[in-house]
């Protein structure tokens, strides 16, 4: 039973990995900046995937794949990594992890257009209701209400009101993420085909690296990548968000869509906004309200639906 949703499942682990290294690249991006942590942390990606490699096949680098691989994998790498990377860890920096996430709840509509207009995939009925379930269910956890200042006294508040809680520029970086996402992972899933997913995540990253280095030397960023590794609490925390992103985060994230829809895997990955709320509420003491609670029930009702 379980092996006819293992994509569903390794959405599920994603969405797990990705709980965790938001919150560790949120750290490690205002201590040390975000271009230079997105270059160290695929690089450190790397190492992990060659030495996994190694390990499993014998070989450090994926000499096997074949030119379709590297042409469309690398592709992906493109989008996903430099550039919807560069976008979301500068909104990291901008709004927070936590709201960044949410914003990125919209990679599975844009991963599902694009699969349909790619791939020609479809989604059942009920696959659909799931879909709608779920971001409805993320939505209801984070949005909220434009309060007053709480400052001011009770008769002087204006009445709340829905609205931008948080800077465009955040929001619309965060949104560059989601896009990044969504459509590189269509790209993934073309290109990998019946390759191995870390195999294929390792030329994504491969592809990360020339294209971050490219883009530090542009912009002249070299000293602050020194400055970074220099910098030991930012590095701790890059180390973790590296091993759980893009070494096991995209990694199972390739599973999930060789073994499944990319609407369906992008859908179950999209819950991390949800469970953010529970480390961040221990690790940073944020409150959570009843509306976030029922928000995540909600999610998670969606996810089940995926699976009967």
């Amino acid at each position: 039973m379980l092996h006819s949703f293992q994509g569903e499942l390794a959405a599920l682990l994603t969405a797990v990995f990705w709980t965790i290294t938001a919150l560790a690249f949120e750290s490690a991006s205002k201590k040390a900046g975000s271009l230079s942590v997105n270059l160290l942390r695929l690089m450190m990606a790397f190492v992990f995937l060659s030495l996994y490699g190694l390990f499993t096949s014998g070989s450090l680098f994926p000499l096997n794949a074949t030119t379709h691989n590297w042409i469309w994998l690398s592709v992906s790498g493109l989008i996903g990594f430099v550039l919807g990377d560069l976008f979301l860890f500068q909104s990291y920096v901008v709004i927070g992890a936590r709201i960044s996430m949410l914003v990125m709840a919209l990679a599975p509509p844009i991963a599902a257009v694009t699969g349909w207009l790619m791939l020609g995939e479809t989604m059942t009925a009920l696959g659909l209701i799931g879909m709608v379930v779920t971001l409805s269910g993320i939505s209801l956890a984070i949005l909220g209400r434009k309060g007053a200042d709480e400052n001011e006294p009770i008769s002087l508040k204006p009445r709340s009101r829905f609205g931008l809680k948080y800077p465009l520029k955040g929001l619309l970086l965060a949104f560059g993420g989601a896009a990044g996402q969504g459509i590189g992972l269509v790209f993934s899933k073309y290109g990998m085909g019946d390759y191995d997913a870390f195999a294929s995540s390792q030329i994504r990253v491969l592809t990360g690296v020339i294209g971050f280095m490219v883009v530090i030397t542009v912009y002249g960023r070299w000293k602050r990548v020194k400055a970074a590794v220099q910098n030991l609490p930012a590095m701790k925390s890059l180390s973790v968000g590296a091993f759980f992103g893009p070494f096991l985060g995209v990694s199972f994230s390739l599973l999930a869509v060789k073994y499944t829809s990319t609407g369906i895997a992008s859908t179950i990955m999209a819950i991390t906004p949800v469970m953010i709320i529970a480390p961040a509420a221990l690790l940073f003491h944020e409150k959570v309200s009843l509306r976030e609670v029922i928000g995540a029930i909600l999610a998670v009702i969606g996810v089940v639906m995926f699976f009967i």
